[in-house]
């Protein structure tokens, strides 16, 4: 499972992220609005994880490890 969560209440993605992760990471931002996503470790991440991040609006650790995250998510997500 790509999507964790820390014993310090931190949502981690790792590696790659595929789409059956967004139910996970909307699971857990529902159960824990205030979490903050690390990234850091993240290579890739389907359209439908980065989506629930958008929606979310969750705090993000960062920058993710992955360049099309990096260079093209990333930005909008510090944009909205």
């Amino acid at each position: 499972m790509s999507v964790q969560l820390t014993a310090d209440g931190v949502i981690q993605l790792l590696d790659n992220c595929p789409s059956e992760d967004a139910e996970t990471l909307l699971q857990h931002l529902s159960a824990q609005p205030e979490a903050s996503v690390d990234w850091r470790l993240c290579d890739q991440a389907h359209a439908a994880v980065v989506q629930v991040l958008m929606a979310a609006g969750a705090e993000l650790r960062g920058p993710p490890r992955g360049a099309f995250l990096r260079e093209m998510v990333e930005p909008a997500m510090k944009a909205r």
